[in-house]
């Protein structure tokens, strides 16, 4: 099955059971900032897809906040699971799938870290490159608790808004449906 036959069985999905795009919003974003399936989940294009679809089906606004707290929620637990493997572990990480495959990930979140420190927990949300392996990092290095989740929380709230809102409302005004602003 193709990413993209992928993306489009659980946009069908949704399409099909309006009345659980808030949980597969918060599946779909947990799965995309949890360290080892982030690398391997299209969860952006599958939130693009569903928020598209609601704004075409003319869904009103109190499913889609919903949806977009599901995914901020789902995106936090992701990245806070993810950070705690890496506090568990860390430099054992490095024997971790996919981080013993591929270990200039590491390195290359390590170097991201080094510069940006608890910065790079919040643009780690917004950039596929590196959402797999910073909040790993962060609890390899240690970050304090309050700092990681700070950062985590705000930037997974931002970018849940990000992905699902703009589709809603450019979809819903481009179709012309009930969902226009």
């Amino acid at each position: 099955m193709s990413v993209q036959e992928f993306v489009d069985a659980i946009v069908t999905f949704v399409r099909a059971n309006e009345n659980w795009a808030v949980p597969v919003a918060f599946l779909v974003a947990f799965l995309e900032s949890f360290c080892f399936l982030s690398i391997l989940w299209p969860g952006t294009a599958i939130l693009v897809g569903i928020s598209a679809l609601l704004a075409k089906s003319g869904v009103e606004l109190s499913v889609l906040w919903p949806a977009i707290v599901a995914a901020g929620v789902g995106g936090s637990v992701g990245y806070a699971l993810s950070y705690w493997i890496g506090l568990y572990y860390k430099n054992g990480i490095r024997e971790l799938w996919p981080f013993n495959r591929n270990p200039q990930m590491v390195d290359s979140g390590q170097a991201f870290f080094d510069k940006w420190g608890a910065l790079s927990v919040f643009f780690g949300h917004f950039f596929g490159p590196i959402r797999a392996v910073i909040p790993v990092v962060a609890g390899m290095y240690a970050l304090p608790q309050w700092q990681f989740q700070l950062a985590n929380i705000a930037s997974a709230f931002i970018w849940a808004a990000g992905i699902i809102a703009p589709s809603y409302f450019g979809f819903g005004y481009l179709l012309g449906s009930s969902a226009a602003p």
